[in-house]
């Protein structure tokens, strides 16, 4: 096939895959016009999408707001509370999954140096050397690729933290868990719970213990690292991680979460994994590296959770294609990825402490898109439904029209 014919075929079976927003500076997302031009351009019925965003009124958060980005344009942009374009919010363990992305840039970058990839014992003198001597002979066995799909077997933090064995749960005793004076310190005290590949528990420490790795190989902080390799690329605005608490300040960045992104600069995240890594014309992320993030590991056979996404390789989200994949963050933030339909969603949510822009001093302009949508119900006129996070991917996915 001649190469200008396979291009004409590419574009019309990716309506999208030729389109990436300039900076919001320099006039940001395309935008339909009505409704018909949502459904031929975006492959989006408006009508079923007011289902979604019903949903995250509902949900239970303080603030909030859903960005939908199908086919390249931004169907939907709303907020309520405090929630808004120009904002910098905590996306607290949302920002995991960034921390996976740029060490499947680093392992892309560094193959000479880390030729086993994910299978890179990382307790070792030359990646990790704040870890010697061992605490647990077993630490020795823990792999980069367990670090990232939480079965390094470090203990779940948390009053009720818990372990999911081949699909069966059972409770941890609680342990202390990270300490904002000493992230790198405290993520390494943090006791196993099991030997590395046995079971699978949500522990912060271990993607924090991966960022370690990376500011090792890299020799750069890990949002120096990030800015480098996506920031700038996709042309975000500011941002940046909450590494101010009260009166103390970070040394590092977490691994483990609080980045700060704007809304539209997330959608630009999740728009650049829905088009497999790629942004204007570079390969930004491996494309074999994104592949692993929605389907099963040898890392994890517990539970369906993948270098910090979880994923429907399985099919139990029904609503929603088998190669969906998403991260949560607490407070109700969720991004979400959806290759196959070329789709990509951010669910704002959160207290109101998470919308201090006291974490970050980054200095917030004032509301820049119009109004803010109050929720359906709050604890002032109601009760809260809880509307779960695969429940706003199933009404998205509910609204497409291909």
């Amino acid at each position: 096939m001649r190469p200008a014919l396979f291009l004409l075929l590419l574009a019309a079976l990716c309506p999208g895959a030729d389109y990436f927003p300039p900076p919001d500076s320099q006039g940001g997302w395309r935008m339909p016009k009505d409704a018909r031009e949502a459904k031929e351009k975006a492959g989006i019925d408006l009508d079923r999408l007011e289902a979604a965003w019903t949903a995250v009124q509902r949900s239970n958060t303080e603030n909030g707001g859903l960005l939908v980005v199908s086919r390249g344009w931004l169907v939907m942009e709303r907020y309520f509370g405090k929630a808004r374009r120009g904002a910098n919010p905590d996306m607290a363990s949302t920002g995991k999954a960034v921390t996976s992305i740029a060490c499947g840039i680093m392992l892309a970058e560094n193959k000479a140096r880390l030729p086993e990839g994910l299978d890179t014992l990382v307790y070792t003198k030359e990646l990790l050397p704040e870890s010697l001597p061992l605490r647990d002979p077993r630490e020795a066995g823990i792999r980069l690729g367990h670090l990232l799909c939480m079965t390094s077997g470090h203990n779940g933090e948390g009053a009720t933290p818990s372990s999911v064995v081949r699909g069966t749960a059972a409770p941890l005793k609680p342990v202390k868990g990270q300490d904002v004076r000493d992230v790198d310190g405290s993520s390494l005290r943090v006791p196993l719970w099991a030997a590395p590949g046995e079971g699978y528990s949500y522990s912060s420490p271990a993607p924090h213990i991966a960022s370690m790795v990376l500011r090792k190989v890299t020799g750069k902080e890990l949002p120096d690292y990030i800015d480098e390799k996506l920031g700038k690329p996709m042309g975000w605005g500011p941002w940046g991680y909450c590494l101010y608490r009260g009166d103390v300040v970070m040394n590092h960045a977490n691994g483990a979460g609080s980045i700060a992104l704007r809304a539209t600069d997330a959608a630009r995240l999740g728009y650049c994994l829905a088009q497999d890594g790629r942004w204007a014309g570079r390969q930004l992320i491996p494309s074999d590296y994104l592949r692993m993030c929605r389907e099963p590991l040898k890392y994890n056979p517990h539970f369906p959770f993948s270098l910090q996404f979880e994923h429907n390789h399985a099919g139990q989200i029904a609503g929603a294609p088998r190669d969906a994949y998403y991260k949560t963050g607490a407070g109700g933030f969720c991004l979400y990825v959806v290759p196959s339909l070329d789709l990509a969603i951010y669910k704002l949510g959160g207290k109101d402490g998470q919308w201090n822009p006291d974490l970050t001093r980054l200095p917030q302009p004032p509301d820049d898109f119009g109004r803010h949508y109050e929720p359906l119900v709050s604890p002032r006129n109601g009760a809260w439904e809880n509307y779960s996070i695969p429940r706003v991917l199933e009404l998205v996915c509910a609204a497409t029209v291909r």
